[in-house]
């Protein structure tokens, strides 16, 4: 009896001191994944081991770990002998049967219900009483099983390329779009731009949307015409455009109003892309507070648009470079500097080295004497 006392009391000092080396290396299993199944089955054996002398509350107790968990890794250990299902149906009755499983793929891949979206498919089969499972279920089953859904749109070719022009005052695009402000206010910006340089010619932002507006900014816009050329406006049919303040404007040979879709199959989505341009990248950025502030920051973006914004298009140079023919020197300049950049990083990178690098073998001298 001596020997055994003596004998548990080194086994506890044991346990004791491994549960206290648990401790501080700070692991617990109700805190940590076990995503190695090797690793789960070594606690489920000893766990099957420990249930000899100890209760199963007390050694997942001593493991912390719960029970739901303990039993979801013993129930997917346990393999079942039907050829259609990985584990025992019966361990989870209310999992759906192999032949529901077999409905909802069918549907999914059907061509019969392309039309219908993945929770009208499902309410369609609940009604119909062929698979009855949420709507949720049916994604679930689709995106781990996989199911592509015969749905391939076929979309109308859309012209890659709209008008351009081929210089400076061709053609103009005009517009307006409206800023929904913080305290419920709305402001309009009337905007023109250049089709062939992307040049902002004239912008304004009002309050009110007001025909005025319109004309302020096609005479503001003039100012860059040349006597003897003229420029085609191109503007859509709303009413800030086909007023009986706006039509005078047109009656010399100046301007001519073209409308977008209706006079010419192109539309007016220049302009619409810079309102986008102009809201997405600068004006939502902040805090539209009241009209003085989108003002003032409609008049920055206007200025870099024009001065500093580089576009791709023309290889790097800005609209007013393009506007006025001062930036042909942009491109071979952007070239020139690509490739000395090149040379230089190529240069700096083979001169750094570590100890774990090869050494280059050395280099022949073509002058060197016997």
């Amino acid at each position: 009896m001596l020997e055994l006392d003596q004998r548990v009391q080194v086994l506890t000092a044991v346990v004791r001191l491994l549960l206290a080396l648990i401790k501080i290396s700070g692991f617990q299993l109700d805190r940590s994944r076990l995503p190695d199944a090797a690793t789960k089955r070594v606690i489920l054996t000893a766990v099957a081991g420990a249930r000899r002398a100890l209760s199963l509350r007390a050694a997942l107790r001593v493991l912390k770990l719960s029970q739901a968990r303990y039993h979801a890794w013993a129930a997917s250990e346990q393999s079942c002998a039907l050829d259609d299902r990985p584990s025992c149906p019966r361990s989870v009755p209310q999992r759906l049967t192999f032949f529901e499983v077999s409905t909802i793929g069918e549907l999914v891949r059907s061509t019969q219900f392309r039309h219908m979206s993945v929770r009208a498919l499902a309410l369609h089969a609940q009604r119909a009483g062929t698979a009855v499972a949420h709507p949720n279920t049916w994604a679930k089953l689709i995106r781990e099983r996989g199911w592509r859904r015969p749905r391939l749109r076929l979309y109308p070719a859309k012209p890659k390329l709209g008008f351009r022009a081929s210089r400076p005052n061709q053609a103009w695009h005009i517009d307006v779009t409206i800023l929904k402000l913080l305290h419920g206010t709305k402001a309009f910006v009337h905007a023109v731009i250049d089709n062939y340089s992307r040049k902002i010619l004239a912008c304004s932002i009002a309050e009110k949307l007001n025909p005025r507006n319109t004309c302020h900014v096609l005479v503001e816009a003039g100012a860059h015409l040349d006597k003897p050329t003229s420029a085609d406006v191109f503007m859509d049919s709303g009413i800030e455009n086909l007023n009986r303040r706006v039509d005078p404007l047109f009656d010399t040979s100046a301007l001519q109003r073209v409308i977008a879709q209706i006079d010419i199959a192109y539309s007016n989505s220049m302009i619409e892309a810079w309102f986008r341009a102009l809201k997405h990248n600068y004006l939502f950025l902040h805090q539209l507070i009241d009209f003085v502030t989108a003002k003032r920051l409609v008049t920055f973006y206007v200025g870099e648009h024009n001065t500093t914004i580089a576009h791709s298009a023309f290889d790097g140079e800005t609209p007013d470079e393009i506007y006025f023919g001062t930036g042909g020197h942009v491109a071979q300049e952007l070239a020139t500097r690509r490739l000395k950049a090149r040379r230089s990083r190529i240069e700096r990178n083979r001169s750094v080295a570590c100890g774990a690098c090869p050494r280059p073998p050395p280099r022949a001298r073509s002058d060197r004497t016997a």
